[in-house]
């Protein structure tokens, strides 16, 4: 395969290809993160709106607890009467939340990882020792 193909932000290279340009890698980190973080944005919002419809809590006090559970601290609710409907919505809540919180950040760090394993076969490939 050639070595003078054109590198893409939209897909890493191959294990026989040579390591992406910095600003390629760069652009991919950006976009990575940006991906992460309108995650984080949208799974906020399904906790807020979620709190505030399930449990009649204020907006603050909504995005304080969706903020906790996404964060992985657990709810802050105090109230003695939690409503049923809040339980389940927030038992639902924590566990999108931490299947979401590995996403986010495995998105957001694919770059580098991809970057780190493929500048690693490089050296591997060079020295004779894959």
């Amino acid at each position: 395969m050639s070595h003078h193909h054109k590198h893409s932000v939209h897909r890493f290279e191959t294990r026989n290809e040579p390591l992406a340009p910095r600003a390629i890698f760069l652009q991919r980190l950006a976009r990575s993160i940006l991906f992460g973080l309108s995650f984080v944005v949208i799974a906020m919002l399904v906790g807020v709106v979620g709190y505030h419809v399930t449990g009649g809590l204020g907006w603050l006090d909504s995005f304080y607890n969706a903020a906790m559970i996404l964060g992985g601290m657990g709810p802050v609710d105090a109230r003695p009467e939690i409503p049923s409907a809040e339980k389940v919505f927030a038992s639902i809540y924590a566990l999108f939340s931490g299947v979401a919180f590995l996403v986010i950040v495995g998105v957001m760090f694919a770059p580098l990882f991809h970057r780190a394993l493929h500048r690693f076969h490089l050296v591997t490939d060079e020295d004779g020792s894959s």
